[in-house]
């Protein structure tokens, strides 16, 4: 089934079809054992592999239609229980010893409502991390633009991406939960390698 969605095309797809399609691969993703999430953690923490974070949970599905950028109230946005997930989320980095980071979020105002509450350090918005859910053909070269950043980038702190599921099946191949956590490996000029997710409900 996985193999099936990395080659689904979201360009050429009607939503309910891609819908599914993330429903499948989401669905064959198993959380980690306990041993495996020590491995994960291990390496977020020594730089070989950053977190690609979804946003938590925001009730409803795409955004309105009168959805617009600088306008919170326009947007489909954390419940209170997605609050309450991104605290939980944050303390979970610090129970394995990662206290700060670098967090790099979509300006999406759920993403930035997630990230600012993992209280990790400073948020910074970069752009390719945006939803092209309802952009479909942005997601080749904005994916290439995503990869071309982490290629220059210059580690000093663990990296946590918070974005959201489009975003983070172009890139991995993978489906995943509001506030799922993805551990993705990534050396320059190579593809993607997904260590492995950690559940966050």
């Amino acid at each position: 089934m996985l193999a099936a969605f990395r080659d689904f095309r979201l360009d050429r797809a009607p939503v309910w079809l891609m819908l599914l399609a993330l429903i499948a691969s989401a669905a064959t993703s198993p959380p980690a054992r306990a041993d495996d999430e020590a491995a994960l953690w291990s390496a977020l923490r020594e730089g070989r592999a950053f977190a690609m974070i979804r946003h938590a949970l925001a009730p409803g599905f795409g955004d309105p239609e009168a959805f617009r950028l600088g306008d919170c109230t326009t947007q489909r946005n954390l419940s209170q229980k997605g609050r309450e997930q991104a605290r939980s989320i944050g303390a979970l980095f610090r129970q394995n010893a990662i206290g700060s980071a670098d967090v790099y979020t979509s300006q999406w105002c759920r993403c930035r409502e997630t990230a600012r509450l993992l209280d990790l350090g400073a948020v910074r918005e970069l752009p390719p991390l945006n939803s092209f859910f309802q952009e479909p053909a942005l997601r080749q070269p904005q994916t290439e633009e995503l990869a071309t950043w982490l290629d220059n980038r210059q580690a000093t702190l663990p990296l946590l991406l918070v974005t959201h599921q489009v975003n983070i099946s172009a890139l991995t191949g993978r489906g995943v939960a509001s506030g799922e956590i993805v551990v993705v490996a990534r050396e320059p000029g190579m593809a993607v390698t997904v260590l492995g997710t950690i559940k966050t409900l």
